[in-house]
């Protein structure tokens, strides 16, 4: 039986190298992304176990909160360890706890300036796109991320949620260093993109990577994790990280433990005959 190990870091637009398990930071509020978390302290405790378990990559948004998120990831972790990379998104407007998409450039200018003040820093290492706004062409949504880009202002473009021909597109417009699209083991809608990104270096980080309720393939992830002594979640993140090396895992969550179990996830090794009953 061959047992197969995953890359654990991955470098994001040839410079930025982070660890494969990372945190995504939509649980760091209220419900849904919205409002102020229900105990403060427990979030900026549960920030700070993410870099002592040795997690380098936490992605936010300037709309989770909104900006509160932003501004609890600077009061747990700034001054920011030399490896630790924050990448946030901007798109979206919050009135009333609703998601509206608004990329003009104007606004996005607005929203830059308040990430960057909010995370306390002077450069955003992954800016990405949270949306693609259809009443603007998308050659003035990334032509504004190009330019700030060349204003030193972020290190790197990504992209969420958008098809095959949609990155194509943004790619004529700026370099795109990573795509954040829904994702799971039993969710591969986007298999296309995946592909794409892995044969052109570019991060893919799933969203929702568990896809909770989704019960595909529910019986062959327990299974597994009956065969190691896992939780099926934690076979469900380890199944992501061996699929393909360009993935990063961004699960989210506001409990220490399952945080830990997230980070057990990223050390699990998968066997060649695993992987195929998997599929």
């Amino acid at each position: 039986m061959k047992t197969i190990t995953q890359n654990k870091t991955y470098t994001i637009g040839g410079d930025i190298t982070v660890n494969r398990l990372g945190y995504g930071a939509l649980k760091t509020t209220g419900s849904g992304g919205y409002g102020h978390p229900d105990n403060k302290e427990k979030v900026i405790q549960l920030l700070q176990k993410t870099i002592d378990l040795g997690i380098n990559f936490i992605d936010t948004a300037d709309s989770y909160g909104p900006y509160i998120s932003e501004e609890l990831i600077a009061e747990a972790l700034h001054p920011y360890k030399k490896d630790t990379i924050i990448a946030t998104k901007v798109g979206y407007e919050r009135p009333n706890g609703n998601w509206i998409i608004n990329n003009d450039p104007k606004r996005m200018r607005k929203a830059l300036e308040g990430s960057l003040k909010r995370l306390k820093v002077e450069q955003i290492d992954l800016y990405q796109l949270h949306r693609i706004d259809p009443s603007i062409p998308l050659s003035e949504q990334i032509g504004f991320l190009a330019d700030i880009q060349q204003e030193g202002l972020i290190r790197h473009i990504g992209l969420s949620e958008v098809n095959l021909q949609q990155l194509q597109e943004a790619m004529t417009y700026a370099p795109i260093a990573s795509v954040q699209n829904q994702y799971s083991y039993g969710n591969r809608k986007w298999e296309d993109v995946l592909e794409f990104t892995a044969q052109h270096n570019i991060a893919f980080l799933p969203w929702y990577p568990l896809d909770a309720g989704n019960i595909y393939g529910k019986q062959k992830l327990e299974t597994i994790a009956k065969k190691y002594g896992f939780s099926s979640h934690q076979i469900a993140l380890a199944w992501l990280l061996h699929h393909s090396d360009n993935i990063i895992v961004i699960p989210g969550t506001s409990n220490p433990m399952h945080l830990e179990e997230n980070v057990v996830a990223g050390q699990i090794p998968l066997s060649s005959e695993d992987l195929a009953y998997l599929e």
